[in-house]
């Protein structure tokens, strides 16, 4: 079978990493609106097995020739990400989307650190500076406004952050030199399968409810999961990890739009100032990246 080379070159894997992280930045607004009528492990059941049942009728005859260690790839992949998405739902739950957004995307702070540890390297002085000034900002995000508290939601955004940059490192690891499209697939496939599973273990599973819920979670099945999942892998294997880390800036922002527009979140004089100085961070650090990038290519 012939390995997928749909990405042949670096700036067009990096469009698409960012045309992937637009989508999904958009599932924070209509996840916390959908969890009002499904539970977390319920939504994210029907959403990714939904995606991967229509993905499967463009690329079924790819999936049944998969090779052992393709599959075996796509399910740590999907493992590392539904603990990504299990720690984002619930924090929605608790916080504003552009809050959790935020947070999760904070793995551009731990990618180049975890990075560092599994290279056994120190991270250079630039990195370390945009580190500090992300932490900094994350401070003004997530005390400033809330009258100085650090809360349940938090903790668990933060968390989110830490195994979101183990699961960029993981498709890191295993995306170059095989078949990233059926690593995305599969990884669809193995999110759905693991939700479905909590479901029944610690919810009462149901079906959408109602016209507009079924329109949310196609939605999310379509545009943030069957696009903006399954292409990530493919996007990643033309790129650093590091690389990859430092383009999640574009989440929390597109989140912060659109939880401003839909959901009327503000973020407030604090929110805005730690906003600022997490980008400020990402562009220290990107000559940095960018050179890497190079350097590796």
């Amino acid at each position: 079978m012939k390995k997928w080379e749909g990405i042949k070159t670096e700036r067009g894997a990096e469009i698409l990493l960012i045309l992937v992280l637009v989508a999904r930045s958009t599932s924070f607004v209509m996840s916390k609106v959908t969890m009002n009528a499904m539970d977390p492990f319920n939504l994210l059941g029907v959403r990714f097995l939904l995606a991967f049942l229509l993905l499967c009728i463009p690329f079924g005859k790819r999936l049944v020739k998969i090779k052992k260690r393709t599959l075996l790839k796509g399910m740590l992949v999907g493992l590392a990400f539904f603990c990504v998405m299990t720690a984002e739902l619930f924090t929605l739950r608790l916080t504003a989307s552009s809050t959790s957004s935020f947070l999760e995307n904070m793995a551009i702070v731990f990618v180049p650190i975890f990075e560092a540890v599994l290279l056994r390297r120190l991270p250079k002085a630039t990195s370390i500076i945009g580190v500090v000034v992300a932490i900094i900002g994350i401070g003004f995000l997530t005390l400033g406004g809330a009258g100085m508290s650090f809360g349940k939601g938090e903790c668990l955004g933060v968390l989110s952050g830490i195994l979101y940059a183990i699961a960029i490192i993981t498709t890191d690891r295993l995306s170059h030199n095989d078949d990233s499209l059926l690593i995305g697939m599969v990884q669809v496939g193995t999110i759905g399968t693991l939700g479905m599973a909590a479901s029944f273990l610690f919810e009462q599973p149901t079906l959408p409810q109602g016209q507009m819920s079924w329109l949310m979670v196609i939605y999310l099945a379509v545009v943030c999961t069957g696009f903006g999942f399954t292409l990530q892998p493919v996007a990643q294997s033309r790129l650093t990890a590091e690389r990859a880390g430092l383009l999640t800036a574009v989440n929390p922002m597109s989140a912060a739009v659109m939880g401003s527009i839909f959901l009327k979140e503000r973020l407030g004089v604090t929110g805005l100032i730690g906003a600022a100085l997490i980008i400020s961070g990402i562009i220290i650090s990107k000559d940095l990246f960018h050179k890497k990038a190079q350097a590796s290519s």
